[in-house]
């Protein structure tokens, strides 16, 4: 079920916050009757989009939540230290193998397959080739696996005791305002409140003004931005000019941003409401002046994942150059296959560490030194790098490259293209695209934040609340980006 959807607001939302709030605030044994609710209504949530693998995701909490008390069990006796290794190695093949067969065994195998077929024709004898047919990928699976996997990697490296109710580490592991695309949160930052928690009427109306203008962000801007690059997917990559090859890579730029920050808003939001702290997961990442400075305001609790437990394990910047490049060599390409099974987001992540090497290693100084060639050096990279992300197809990701850069990439013109189509299309999407750019500068972004507190937020709201359903109900709703990772 997607937030923006007018079945969640209008049915899943109210009626949930309507149980949950009529629940009383006591607890059967060591569980509140609120987690319960919470965590049955996660599992509805999720099963209303996934009713098959609402099943797998339960699943997965249950082994988990036994593995994790495992870890202490017969503490002191023969083999304890060995036997302890070997279910926390069980519990991170588990949670890496589910995600990998999901996500990822298809694109392994048709590689497999490809180098078969080239072998074959060069022996001369056909060697056959692996049958499989791809399942759904469930969705927002890379997210709850990392949360799972965190949760693991703490309580056994003793962090912190593993969670003996159930129910709260299932509400934890599921909870519905950020399982299907985070933020991702450790289980410490969410411990208190599963304890014990109350929800004022003034935290409630605040943080149903973040979840109202994440929903403004999804679908007054990242919705309608949508549509630009719907258009010059159907002209076709070798049909459309470098003007409006540049105004697309911009647009998409843009409407990943607004997506994923509107989702990141709402999900913010409801966890308010339910007397929940989410952590922020975006801070302008548009006005960043490097790379490296751009992925510590985007994504910021995914980036975090990787520095806990991948980064700083391997050793982080405290080592050798050569060490620390490694580090950073799987730590981004790490990221890029998080996001996806596919050639381009090998290729994005791949980019993504070579800028952040070279920043490290002598141009971060420069663009300290130099604003105005900061500024243009992330303006040209933000563009590209999404460009690489969103087509999947390399031949197609080339065909567009060489639109955007005709004259370092030869690739043969299409007739067809149309010079004025800047023109057109600039002007049809020139007020959403000044909304866009408006709203990534900081000083607006928190001004309209700090409007939650005042009534004036509250209008504001309302006039969100009211376009959004409009056009909703006119049918202009996308899913979420991050819904397919």
């Amino acid at each position: 079920m997607v937030f923006s959807s007018l079945d969640f607001i209008f049915r899943f939302m109210p009626i949930f916050l309507i149980i949950y709030f009529i629940t009383p605030d006591k607890r059967i044994g060591k569980t509140s009757v609120k987690n319960i609710v919470l965590f049955l209504g996660s599992l509805v949530f999720y099963a209303v989009e996934e009713p098959i693998y609402v099943l797998l995701l339960l699943a997965l909490v249950v082994v988990n939540y036994v593995l994790a008390l495992s870890f202490e069990r017969d503490y002191g006796k023969e083999n304890y230290r060995i036997r302890r290794k070997i279910l926390f190695a069980f519990s991170l093949i588990l949670d890496i193998g589910v995600l990998f067969f999901f996500k990822y065994a298809d694109f392994v195998i048709l590689q497999i397959n490809t180098v078969l077929s080239y072998l074959s024709v060069a022996v001369g004898a056909d060697l056959g080739l692996i049958r499989y047919v791809a399942p759904k990928m469930p969705i927002g699976i890379s997210f709850y696996t990392f949360q799972m996997i965190s949760y693991m990697v703490d309580v056994y490296y003793r962090r912190y005791v593993p969670e003996k109710s159930f129910v709260d580490l299932g509400a934890y592991m599921t909870m519905f305002p950020q399982m299907i695309a985070g933020p991702i949160i450790r289980y410490p930052e969410v411990r208190e409140a599963l304890k014990s928690r109350s929800v004022k009427p003034l935290a409630f109306d605040r943080g149903l003004k973040v979840f109202l203008f994440g929903l403004g962000f999804k679908v007054l801007i990242a919705n309608q931005l949508s549509v630009l690059w719907s258009d010059i997917e159907r002209i076709g990559y070798e049909s459309v000019s470098t003007p409006l090859a540049w105004l697309g890579a911009f647009s998409y730029s843009f409407q990943i941003y607004f997506d994923f920050l509107g989702y990141s808003l709402m999900a913010i939001g409801l966890g308010t409401m339910l007397g929940f702290r989410i952590p922020e997961n975006f801070r302008d990442p548009y006005a960043s002046r490097s790379v490296t400075e751009f992925w510590q305001r985007w994504h910021m609790t995914l980036g975090r994942w990787f520095r806990e437990y991948v980064y700083f394990p391997l050793g982080g910047s405290r080592c050798s150059k050569g060490k620390m490049i490694r580090n950073l060599l799987v730590v981004w390409m790490l990221t890029g296959i998080w996001h996806g099974s596919g050639w381009n987001f090998i290729l994005w992540g791949f980019g993504l560490f070579l800028m952040i090497a070279l920043e490290k290693l002598f141009l971060k100084k420069y663009l300290d030194k130099w604003v105005i060639f900061s500024r243009i050096y992330m303006w040209c990279w933000i563009p590209v790098s999404w460009v690489v992300f969103a087509i999947t197809d390399t031949e197609r990701l080339l065909v567009y490259l060489s639109r955007m850069f005709p004259w370092l990439l030869r690739v043969e013109m299409n007739s067809n293209v149309n010079s004025g189509d800047i023109i057109r299309y600039g002007k049809s999407y020139l007020p959403v695209l000044l909304a866009a750019v408006l709203f990534s500068i900081p000083a607006v972004r928190r001004r309209l934040m700090l409007l939650r507190k005042k009534k004036a937020g509250a209008v504001l709201a309302f006039l969100i609340f009211v376009l959004s359903v409009y056009c909703l109900s006119a049918g202009l709703d996308n899913p979420f980006l991050y819904y397919q990772f």
